[in-house]
């Protein structure tokens, strides 16, 4: 199924997308074929849809992704009750962070270090990162200072960077290793186009590497 295709049908204004969010999928398609992991992060309406893009890859979206039969022989070998309910209801994920969800971690670091309330997505990027890990840096106005900070870290790690910005693309789309430019300029009217272009990444996604 050409879910790329069906996007452009539905929203034909991401006709102006559709190379890049091509690329962009390979770019996440190399990160998970070398065992690596997406790290995600975005401020408000941002931040739900990096949680919400977390949610898709890392459970069952569509397609049933169901256990090996070999992990599930290794886990009833453990414990024969539990290993079976596991391998009935445990799905195959994609590894995936979202950088919003660790209110711990950033409000210490936040009261910790002066002035450090712009760095919290950097400081987890600095601890999670890996060479070949890949950051997508939601920013509809692409000039958002923590997702800019984030972004210098990951680079420097080697990790490749995904933008997904409004139509200016601001810094995050001249730094970045491939920008999703959605064609609005108001945030809410970005955000409404960035939901389908995530939603049809993960369906390509689950397609590659459950299908």
């Amino acid at each position: 199924m050409d879910y790329l295709d069906r996007l452009v049908a539905r929203y034909p204004a991401l006709k102006c997308c559709k190379t890049n969010i091509q690329k962009a999928y390979q770019v996440m398609v190399q990160c998970f074929e070398s065992g690596n992991k997406l790290l995600i992060a975005g401020n408000g309406g941002s931040c739900a849809d990096s949680q919400h893009i977390v949610g898709e890859l890392m459970k069952g979206f569509k397609l049933p992704r169901k256990c090996s039969a070999e992990f599930a022989e290794k886990m009833c070998k453990i414990d024969s009750t539990r290993g079976l309910e596991l391998a009935e209801k445990l799905q195959g994920g994609l590894p995936s962070i979202a950088l919003t969800d660790h209110q711990a971690l950033n409000s210490a670091y936040v009261n910790d270090v002066q002035n450090g309330g712009l760095l919290t997505y950097a400081q987890q990027v600095y601890g999670y990162g890996r060479n070949g890990d890949v950051l997508i840096g939601i920013s509809t106005s692409g000039n958002s200072q923590n997702i800019m900070n984030a972004v210098v870290v990951a680079k420097a790690i080697g990790m490749r960077v995904i933008g997904l910005t409004g139509v200016h693309g601001g810094e995050l789309a001249k730094i970045a290793d491939v920008a999703i430019k959605a064609p609005e300029t108001e945030t809410y009217l970005i955000q409404e186009l960035h939901l389908p272009i995530y939603h049809c990444l993960c369906l390509m996604l689950e397609e590659k590497f459950f299908g």
